[in-house]
């Protein structure tokens, strides 16, 4: 099967698995549903559950084990996505193509799907850890480590050194620490988590763990360009955000050659860090390769 046939393979059994755990349904808080679905099933590219995937077939795991967990971070990625678009944060109109989720729903609705989104995102984690109690302590760390990377010292702690950056002209340390917290957690812990679920070896999980960080920043650097070079049409979303919000960004510290030259050699050190898993690692090569090559 090639790259692009088990992509597509996997981002179907996503799509299909997150329409079974959020269904619509016909009841007083019908609209919370409607609005979670609304931005959930808005496509997008299944990065995180697809890391997920491929951390467990490295691993020689079972994928049925991993896909609440998957299902789950990309939950919590769509909330912090609404959530990010809102007026009070980057006061976006569109995403993935189409309005996003306080332009159709209200800004009131729109808080209110993100929050349930996080706290559905554990109940489902929860639920499938307490019906299938097999390798407790894995399953746990593996909730422990999205709990983390969603929270203060992660996600969200990215996101308020970003908002208090606005405006200012900072650091190279101060804009490294928001994207490793900000983009990086959420794309670092469906490795890890899948990881503690298929029980890695201290040296899978060293390796693992420094590609999962190299590819974070790699595709925090091509988001960057992408914002500078990249069309609503292609993108779905608009371009330029960056320079309305004043952010600053790896092409305005960096320029853009040295921002492409960079995202070429730290995607190269994230190949490299899987030199141990052989041709087991062909998937994630690809990956890796794909992240670079996108235009959206």
């Amino acid at each position: 099967m090639s790259f692009k046939e088990k992509f597509k393979l996997w981002v179907d059994v996503v799509n299909d698995a997150l329409d079974s755990f959020v269904p619509e349904k016909d009841t007083p808080e019908k609209t919370i549903y409607s609005a979670m679905r609304y931005s959930l099933m808005a496509g997008g590219k299944r990065l995180r559950p697809i890391l997920a995937f491929a951390v467990c077939e490295i691993l020689d795991g079972d994928r049925d084990e991993v896909l609440p967990y998957a299902c789950a971070i990309e939950m919590i990625h769509t909330y912090s996505l609404i959530h990010d678009d809102m007026p009070c944060m980057d006061n976006d109109d569109y995403r993935r193509g189409r309005l996003t989720n306080h332009k159709v729903y209200g800004e009131g609705v729109a808080v209110l799907a993100g929050d349930a989104l996080l706290n559905y995102a554990f109940e489902l984690m929860l639920n499938y850890t307490m019906q299938n109690d097999n390798n407790l302590k894995g399953k746990v760390r593996a909730m422990q480590i999205i709990a983390k990377a969603s929270g203060s010292s992660g996600m969200i702690g990215g996101q308020i050194v970003d908002l208090e950056s606005e405006g200012k002209k900072i650091s190279e340390t101060t804009m490294n620490y928001i994207h490793k917290c900000k983009t990086g957690a959420l794309i670092k812990a469906p490795v890890l988590a899948a990881a503690a679920i298929c029980n890695a070896s201290e040296n899978e999980l060293e390796r693992l763990e420094e590609f999962a960080e190299k590819i974070g920043l790699a595709f925090q650097i091509k988001d960057d360009i992408l914002d500078v070079e990249g069309s609503l049409e292609v993108m779905g979303k608009p371009t330029g955000s960056d320079a309305v919000n004043e952010k600053s960004t790896f092409v305005t510290l960096y320029g853009i050659e040295e921002s492409k030259r960079m995202l070429c050699e730290i995607t190269e050190q994230a190949i490299n860090s899987l030199s141990i898993f052989g041709e087991k690692r062909d998937f994630l090569v690809q990956l890796a390769k794909y992240l670079v090559e996108r235009d959206n």
